[in-house]
């Protein structure tokens, strides 16, 4: 249905084109739980406590608000993330600021964190809490905070309750100064916060184990010290994982008319960037702590490559552009198709392997 509906979605400027793949996700029938999901119990892996059914999720952008993660879930995901969410509304920048580069198979955008807010989500998390799933929630800061750890830490607190984990993302390019919470004194000081946040939130629960684990999405332009810094700091704190990676700000090899937009590059062009970030941090932190590996992933054997490389988790966002929702379902079918190929018994036997 996405090769006869496509046409006509490429017809429409591209933010109004994702509008309208949310508003027909919103149809897909989901029951009362998300039944669906591809796989078998070779690509089940466990990953900072939580029990994946398979390693293929959707990355945060897709979903902001939290509008159609069951839906998501439903067809065949094995998990999804939604946001980022900031705690007040936020408009986002000035439109045109989606661009499809179908030449190369990429996107660059520059929305700037646009979303209705915290309030908002946690209307429809609250009315999904007992669908079950794995449903990440990515949070940010508003733009024009004056103290953007205070908002990190604020919505730790918030989105706590419904999250199955908390991805902390600090690597946008689209908010001006927010990448440079990755230096070391600042993203130190912000994992402080956040890890209080949450544990503040949960007070009263049975058991410490109830806190959702805090992923941190970080930037593939990076320097080796960087990534060094950043791995450290990860495995000092304990966070559950590390997402790998964001978009990108370079512009090597494309030839689509939209090449010199500004904004956050990913899909394809991003593909091999990201592959060697994820083998970066994989050799930085010595397989201590769960990689999570995005760009350009839009065959099983790129999910297998990255997971390969090191990544216990894949995401896919760009690529459901040109190849539709049902990307994730077809992912890990081949996936375990490649599995019986290798010989390999289960997605965590090959983490790594390469």
């Amino acid at each position: 249905m996405f090769d006869l509906a496509r046409p006509a979605i490429f017809a429409l400027d591209s933010e109004t084109g994702h509008k309208l793949a949310i508003k027909a996700l919103k149809a897909v029938p989901i029951g009362a739980s998300p039944k669906r999901q591809a796989g078998t119990s070779s690509l089940a892996i466990n990953v900072a406590g939580l029990d994946f059914p398979n390693p293929v999720g959707v990355a945060a952008g897709f979903d902001k608000d939290a509008e159609v993660p069951d839906s998501l879930l439903a067809l065949g995901f094995g998990f999804t993330e939604v946001g980022s969410i900031t705690p007040r509304p936020q408009a986002g920048n000035p439109k045109p600021r989606l661009f499809r580069l179908t030449e190369d198979q990429g996107v660059i955008n520059r929305m700037g964190f646009n979303n209705a807010g915290a309030v908002a989500a946690v209307k429809r998390l609250e009315a999904r809490k007992t669908r079950g799933g794995l449903v990440g929630i990515n949070i940010g800061a508003n733009k024009d905070s004056e103290d953007r750890i205070a908002d990190y830490a604020e919505m730790a607190r918030v989105m706590t309750p419904y999250a199955s984990y908390l991805a902390v993302n600090v690597s946008s390019p689209n908010t001006p100064g927010l990448r440079a919470l990755q230096d070391e004194g600042a993203l130190s000081a912000l994992i402080d916060g956040v890890i209080a946040a949450r544990a503040e939130a949960m007070e009263g629960a049975a058991s410490r184990g109830s806190l959702p684990p805090m992923f941190l999405k970080v930037a593939p332009d990076l320097e080796p010290q960087d990534i060094d810094a950043i791995s450290r700091i990860a495995m000092d704190k304990g966070l559950g994982a590390l997402i790998v990676s964001n978009t990108t700000i370079s512009r090597d090899g494309l030839t689509s008319r939209h090449a010199g937009e500004t904004g956050g590059l990913s899909g394809q062009p991003l593909r091999q960037l990201a592959l060697q970030r994820v083998r970066d941090f994989r050799a930085a932190t010595g397989g201590a702590i769960p990689l999570i590996g995005v760009g350009g992933i839009a065959t099983a054997e790129h999910a297998w490559e990255r997971i390969c490389a090191g990544a216990s988790l894949v995401q896919l966002y760009s690529a459901m552009v040109y190849h539709g929702p049902t990307l994730g379902a077809q992912i890990a079918r081949g996936l375990a198709r490649i599995m019986e190929r290798e010989g390999v018994s289960s997605i965590a036997e090959a983490v790594g392997s390469e």
